[in-house]
């Protein structure tokens, strides 16, 4: 476990699993919903998140190259970290986001 963070207003858990710094190291994120009591399985995958410089230019880079943008950027409802939200060419969402280690 690299590092947890919870978030009581958006009623949720984020754990880090990794190896070494995540600034030079990948990490899965796993989510823990609070007061759940059951999930729907689905496929198992949510989407991929890359750590880019600034969000807002990714995102508008990101449009001028046709790209479907689901959520502008700007910052999380339950925390201050600036994430955007993309889909690729097969339905999946990519999440983009401005994390300083």
């Amino acid at each position: 476990l690299l590092r947890q963070k919870e978030y009581p207003k958006g009623e949720f858990t984020l754990a880090f699993l990794g190896y070494g710094p995540e600034s030079e190291n990948p990490a899965l994120e796993l989510t823990y919903n609070w007061g759940k009591d059951s999930y729907e399985v689905g496929t198992g995958f949510g989407h991929i998140a890359i750590n880019v410089e600034d969000v807002y230019k990714a995102v508008e880079v990101a449009k001028t190259k046709g790209a479907q943008v689901t959520r502008e950027a700007g910052p999380m409802s339950a925390g201050t970290t600036i994430v955007g939200f993309l889909k690729d060419p097969d339905g999946y969402e990519i999440e983009l986001l401005s994390k300083k280690f």
